[in-house]
């Protein structure tokens, strides 16, 4: 199939509907091209406040929103839901779980999964968090540890239930240990009075020397000291060599007894194109050049987290929604230029700063070469993740949420539901298949 052959316009294939893929697409809209957006789900998930999902803090739908929806008035863009099998970029060809599409671009933006660094068993035994279908079985085995807590009569079998181990000390593992510490002290202990909340356990395992790395010292300090004040153990230093079903190894023999492993602690690009004979990077990501092009593969770009490209300092560029966004927007407008004859721009990050929040009233940022720490941090953190939001009925949805939680100390999404088993988990997890619930 000829490359064009049914369209007089240039067609774009672009795989994956995350922060990269969209930004691109959304850039593309109303030009002299045609579009293709693949992704095996049909909706965008906003990555930032995933884990608000697991602590039962947002429902599913809150922070997702359909794709056909934020394309319905593109005039040259098309969706189809599937999955990448195979890049041909001799033929200039891609295959999907359905079809398969020419191209004349294709925008590789499928991002990044769970890096477990080869420790034994946390593949099998903990829980990632770094999709929907992954942060609603966390919330289910976490509500569900603390059902089976309230009427187990073996102590040894209660305190595994009732300890969090969770491991990775940067910006999603800190958010999740404070979301989760004011889920337990707030909500569950009105819950559960039986249950004697001073025996749970939320551990925060971190390799490193301090939490937040990428942050100012006197930032990740301020972290630590509102996640122990929220009864979070925070242990640095401790990388972690094993996991089982029932325990958790660290270094140097010790061992942490707990049903429940959250690994947060690394990422790497989605696997595939280390077969499709695209030039790999550390991380499984795919080297580009500082345009986004693939060198040696003419017309495929890539952008987002499955992008290895390293700054001025010879750092890799980490993997955040900004620097996602920002070469998405690059790549749609390098296609556009390479379509006009016109020479490429290179990729220069525009750094909006960082954020991470503790809880209530506590958060860290660094924006514009200034730290902001507490409510001030804080109250900035959510006007951004809320203005940042798509669609507005998210926005008021997630503003009504978090003003209730607010006001009432609640949280409204407390539910247990059933999952679709992937692989054995830990714990609770039910032996019959069921569903990934919407809400």
């Amino acid at each position: 199939m000829t490359p064009g052959a049914e369209s007089r316009r240039p067609r774009v294939v672009v795989a994956g509907a995350g922060f990269a893929g969209l930004w691109a697409v959304q850039k593309l809209d109303g030009e002299d091209v045609d579009v293709v957006l693949l992704d095996r789900q049909n909706y965008h998930t906003f990555l930032p406040l995933l884990y608000q999902v697991a602590a039962a803090e947002l429902g599913p739908t809150e922070i997702a929103y359909p794709v056909r929806s934020i394309l319905r008035k593109a005039k040259n863009v098309t969706f189809r839901m599937g999955e990448i099998t195979e890049v041909d970029p001799g033929e200039r060809i891609v295959r999907t779980s359905t079809d398969e599409l020419s191209y004349d671009h294709l925008v590789l933006a499928m991002g990044a999964t769970t890096h477990f660094f080869g420790v034994e068993g946390a593949a099998k035994h903990a829980f990632p968090l770094r999709a929907m279908d992954e942060a609603v079985p966390l919330r289910h085995h976490v509500l569900s540890c603390f059902e089976a807590a309230a009427h187990e009569e073996d102590a040894d079998r209660r305190r595994r239930l009732l300890t969090f181990a969770v491991v990775g000390g940067g910006p999603t593992g800190v958010e999740f240990s404070g979301a989760l510490a004011e889920l337990v002290h707030g909500p569950l202990q009105r819950d559960y009075p039986m249950l004697d909340m001073d025996q749970v356990r939320i551990v925060l395992l971190e390799a490193m020397d301090r939490v937040l790395g990428g942050m100012p010292e006197g930032l990740s300090d301020y972290a630590r000291d509102r996640l122990e004040r929220r009864k979070v153990e925070v242990r640095l230093d401790t990388p972690v060599e094993g996991v089982e079903a029932t325990r958790i190894h660290l270094a140097g023999g010790e061992t942490l007894d707990t049903e429940t492993v959250v690994w947060t602690g690394g990422v790497k690009g989605v696997p595939g194109p280390e077969a499709w004979g695209l030039p790999m990077g550390p991380g499984m990501r795919v080297r580009v050049e500082p345009t986004m092009a693939v060198p040696g593969h003419e017309g495929v770009w890539v952008a987002g987290d499955l992008a290895y490209l390293e700054d001025e300092d010879g750092e890799p560029h980490p993997g955040v929604a900004p620097v996602a966004i920002q070469q998405g927007s690059l790549v749609a407008a390098n296609i556009l230029r390479v379509e006009g004859g016109e020479s490429l721009r290179e990729f220069r990050y525009r750094d909006p700063g960082m954020m991470a929040v503790i809880g209530r009233n506590a958060a860290v940022a660094r924006v514009g070469g200034r730290t902001f720490t507490g409510f001030v941090a804080w109250v900035m953190w959510l006007v951004v993740h809320v203005a940042k939001l798509i669609g507005f009925r998210n926005r008021a949805l997630v503003l009504v949420n978090w003003a209730w939680n607010y006001i009432s100390f609640e949280r409204a999404v407390r539910l247990i539901l059933p999952y679709e088993r992937k692989g054995r988990r830990p714990g609770l997890a039910p032996e019959e298949p069921g569903r990934v619930p919407e809400a």
